[in-house]
């Protein structure tokens, strides 16, 4: 199995897109290539995973132990030719300024993995040898392998900006992709919009793969893909041993409710869970012999009147949670739980009610980061008092602060302010966690699922 990282020197120089082309021309070749990506992103693995035909996963250094993290890179790649990740934001952006956790750069060094930096061009020619030399001596230890340029104006443009990358790193370029808005993925405000959603057209990975073909050097990148070993790591996610189906948990995902880790997904099977899909958008009921409901993220502001218009589904859901049974939910879910969802227009939109939270979004992000979180009360997920890592990224906010008496959390990074909310069987934050980051959540989850009642 050869590994690679597809790195850029900032957000925005089109990895994804180049990701996506790589892995289409790879698959073209009748290669297993599996898709990693770096980051607590769920909107870029959408887009891989139609490209690579096979799921793709995340790799976060801030949410996984790097044990962890190792162990999940080893068990998605260990049957495949080729393993390729695209980076987060740029090369050695991470947690902080201080630091390389969570960065591309990071990453690479944890799985011993050689980076091919992705540099925009569009704007300069020479100046890019001064920003690939920069990369070079800012970190002598980070195994690149060499570059793509990107958006190209011409072959002179091509070649005057390969001339200076090459002269002032002596690491190749391995091609120039040409400046074409046909090859790009439509974006808004929390960046590419979901395949859930709007999936490409049915060509556009073979047009993508067939650019990649014309304008990058695939043997070279397949020679500079590292196939030495690594060790797999041994963090205790999953049983040592088969465990056998012990509840179905009711899963929501269609356009409004898709963003998942899929490795959290593994780690929900593995431990007992049967994982049956249905859609608050369309669906009157939750599926036949759910004993459990997880919720994730996505964009319920976005279809806020459909989902309001489905009452049925609002009943179903509440009673429910009456009954008993164990409701996770994350971001978009805490805002589909609540009362209701005031979106961009300033029209209200009347949601579940099993919270007595009010969402309202917003022209503007309200907060972006990684979180340290304690559970300060006993929910399906987490026992009272334990401590936990996540991710928040949301354009909403709350109409009033989280009273603390119902607060799931209380968040070092705002000073112990309490977040989320969390009575008796119910818990939703808009914190995303990751369940490979602790070992007991997933089982934690299952279990409570398991003794619960049935719908």
């Amino acid at each position: 199995m050869r590994r690679l990282i597809l790195g850029g020197v900032t957000s925005g120089v089109g990895k994804t897109t180049l990701a996506c082309a790589l892995l289409a021309a790879f698959r073209r070749r009748e290669l297993r290539v599996q898709p990693f990506k770096i980051g607590p992103d769920y909107i870029d693995p959408s887009h891989h995973t139609l490209a690579a035909g096979r799921p793709s996963r995340t790799l976060d250094s801030v949410l996984l132990p790097p044990d962890s993290l190792r162990e999940l890179f080893a068990r998605a790649a260990g049957n495949c030719d080729l393993a390729l990740a695209e980076g987060v934001m740029g090369l050695f952006d991470g947690r902080n300024g201080r630091g390389e956790e969570g960065s591309t750069a990071h990453i690479a060094k944890l799985l011993q993995t050689p980076i091919v930096v992705v540099i925009d061009v569009a704007k300069t020619s020479r100046t890019a040898g001064a920003i690939a030399l920069g990369c070079l001596r800012f970190d002598p230890q980070l195994p690149v392998a060499g570059w793509i340029l990107n958006r190209v104006g011409s072959p002179t443009h091509a070649r005057w900006a390969t001339e200076a990358v090459e002269s002032a790193t002596g690491l190749p370029v391995f091609g120039s992709f040409p400046r074409d808005p046909e090859l790009g993925v439509p974006e808004r405000h929390l960046g590419l919009v979901p395949t859930e959603e709007s999936a490409p057209d049915d060509g556009f990975y073979d047009r993508l793969a067939a650019a990649a073909e014309e304008h990058l050097s695939l043997d070279r990148l397949w020679a500079a893909a590292d196939c030495s070993p690594l060790s797999a790591g041994t963090s205790g996610l999953f049983p040592t041993e088969l465990v056998r189906t012990t509840a179905a948990i009711a899963i929501a995902r269609d356009r409004a409710f898709n963003f998942y880790y899929e490795d959290s997904l593994d780690l929900l099977r593995a431990w007992g869970a049967e994982l049956l899909p249905f859609s608050p958008l369309k669906d009157e009921k939750l599926p036949e012999g759910s004993r459990g409901v997880y919720i994730g993220g996505g964009f319920p502001e976005m279809y806020a009147a459909e989902l309001a218009e489905n009452k049925r589904m609002h009943v179903a859901i509440f009673s429910a949670a009456h009954a008993g049974l164990p409701i996770y939910a994350e971001c978009g879910g805490l805002m589909y739980l609540g009362r209701s969802l005031t979106g961009f227009e300033g029209r209200l939109h009347p949601m579940v009610g099993i919270t007595p939270l009010e969402s309202r979004m917003q022209k503007r992000r309200v907060t972006l980061g990684y979180r340290s979180v304690r559970a300060l009360r006993a929910s399906p997920v987490l026992p009272a008092g334990s401590e936990a890592r996540g991710h928040e990224f949301h354009y909403s906010e709350l109409s009033e602060p989280v009273p603390t008496e119902t607060a799931a959390y209380s968040v070092q990074e705002k000073d112990g302010a309490p977040e989320g909310y969390s009575q008796g069987n119910v818990l939703t934050s808009y914190v995303h966690l990751h369940f490979g980051s602790d070992p007991s959540m997933a089982c934690r989850f299952v279990q409570r699922c398991a003794v619960g009642v049935t719908v």
